[in-house]
């Protein structure tokens, strides 16, 4: 298992994962792609100022990015994992989920579940509150990549615009992914997990993982109508899943 331990340490063992998936290849260097952008945006904010408290923000970096960079490793060593990474992971190895799919059922593991771990952990013996500010900024970042997600996901399926525009149902399945939703959900998480007694903490998240497993359940069985469109943009994405994975880190 890696070490990491500085926000440098995130983006060359993401920037690993990315290489072996395109040499492999695997789809599962789509998500790391994406993740990749978003480290880099953090860093920058950190160096810009961006954040009340750099060095704490590149530490919740550290700790958010290590429950997927361990969730990712042990996967590939068939280790028990949460059952979020496991579904997010376990679509790798089918052909009809889209890059979009993909890329939702990973953020759906670490946002809804890594993140208010990892904001709880970042803040132990401090009161969680004083982190709410740069914890809402740093998902500002989340939210600005989801257009760039949609600009990258249109060079690998040229119809997506046009049927994102004819169905806002999908328009929202993209362009929120209910973010917001996802944010309040993870520091609501956060501050119930301060709020307990440690030897509950694992009962939480266990639960937790629970419920964001099923959530994974609904990206990847959307629906009947949903499947079909689904399938039809499947059919029609353009690349290798090298090629995409290089368009998703530009």
């Amino acid at each position: 298992m890696r070490t990491i331990n500085t926000i440098d340490d995130v983006i060359n063992t993401l920037e690993d994962i990315i290489k072996a998936s395109e040499q492999k290849p695997s789809t599962l260097g789509y998500f790391a792609a994406l993740y990749l952008k978003v480290t880099r945006k953090v860093k920058e904010g950190i160096a810009e100022g961006f954040f009340e408290n750099g060095p704490r923000m590149e530490k919740l970096d550290v700790i958010f990015a290590t429950r997927y960079i361990d969730a990712y490793f042990n996967f590939q060593e068939n280790k028990t994992i949460t059952e979020s990474w496991q579904k997010a992971f376990d679509l790798s190895e089918k052909f009809w989920p889209i890059v979009l799919q993909h890329l939702l059922i990973g953020m759906n593991a670490h946002i809804n579940l890594d993140l208010g771990i990892a904001a709880y952990e970042v803040t132990k013996n401090s009161d969680i509150q004083d982190l709410k500010t740069d914890f809402n900024k740093i998902n500002t970042i989340l939210s600005s990549l989801v257009t760039d997600v949609e600009n990258d996901l249109s060079t690998i399926y040229p119809f997506l615009k046009k049927i994102l525009k004819l169905t806002s149902k999908f328009d929202n399945f993209l362009v929120d992914f209910s973010m917001e939703i996802a944010r309040d959900g993870a520091w609501d998480f956060a501050v119930k997990l301060a709020n307990s007694s440690e030897d509950n903490i694992q009962n939480l998240i266990n639960k937790r993982d629970k419920s964001v497993s099923e959530i994974a359940s609904l990206i990847t069985n959307p629906g009947i109508i949903a499947n079909i469109i689904f399938g039809v943009i499947r059919l029609s994405e353009r690349g290798s899943i090298s090629q995409k994975i290089n368009n998703l880190t530009k």
